[in-house]
């Protein structure tokens, strides 16, 4: 910074003493109707009032310059390293949403094959409890049928029996006589008495 001041100065200087040579070549050059030491004298005392100006100004102005521009300089040196941090947090930040959405995403994975497991597990649950049920209906309805037919047997075999003790009634009231009774009743006596 102090080298770039130093460069100012120096052109500054540079720019007053061409100012000055040419200002003398002016005079110079002139017809000759002025007096040439009163021209001169005049010229010297403005140079001189204008480099005494242009030396005030630098010595009021380069401390406020210098200092603006070191303001200039920090801030925008703390707006570069506000922006580094800013930059840094957000990429923090990133990584921090990125790292939770593929957890996220993982968990979703995880859940999503848990639910399916619990689905098939339910599934193969209901499908073996119908079967159960299914054989329990069908081994019901099969001793329910069981004993119908068994329920449907002794009422044909007491319907035919009835049937055919009504028909032996028929027939021996039909064939049998009196004396076949008498005899009849008397065997039964007889053997009842033996009996006892």
């Amino acid at each position: 910074m102090a080298m770039l001041q130093n460069n100012r100065i120096t052109r500054i200087a540079a720019a007053l003493a061409l100012v000055a040579l040419s200002a003398g070549v002016a005079c110079a050059a002139g017809d000759g109707h002025a007096d040439s030491g009163v021209v001169a004298k005049d010229f010297a005392w403005r140079i001189l009032d204008f480099a005494l100006m242009i030396g005030i100004l630098i010595y009021f102005l380069t401390k406020p310059i210098r200092n603006g521009l070191a303001g200039r300089r920090d801030g925008i040196e703390k707006a570069l390293s506000d922006a580094v941090a800013a930059r840094e947090a957000a990429e923090a930040k990133f990584a921090d949403y990125d790292s939770k959405l593929s957890k996220a995403s993982a968990e979703i994975e995880e859940m999503s094959a848990a639910i399916r497991r619990e689905g098939e597990l339910e599934r193969d649950r209901i499908l073996a409890n119908a079967k159960e049920m299914a054989q329990k209906i069908t081994a019901e309805a099969e001793k329910t049928a069981e004993s119908e037919i068994l329920r449907a047997r002794t009422e044909l075999r007491q319907e035919a029996s009835r049937l055919a003790i009504s028909l032996a009634e028929e027939l021996l009231k039909k064939q049998m006589t009196a004396g076949d009774q008498a005899r009849l009743v008397d065997e039964y006596v007889s053997k009842v008495g033996e009996l006892h």
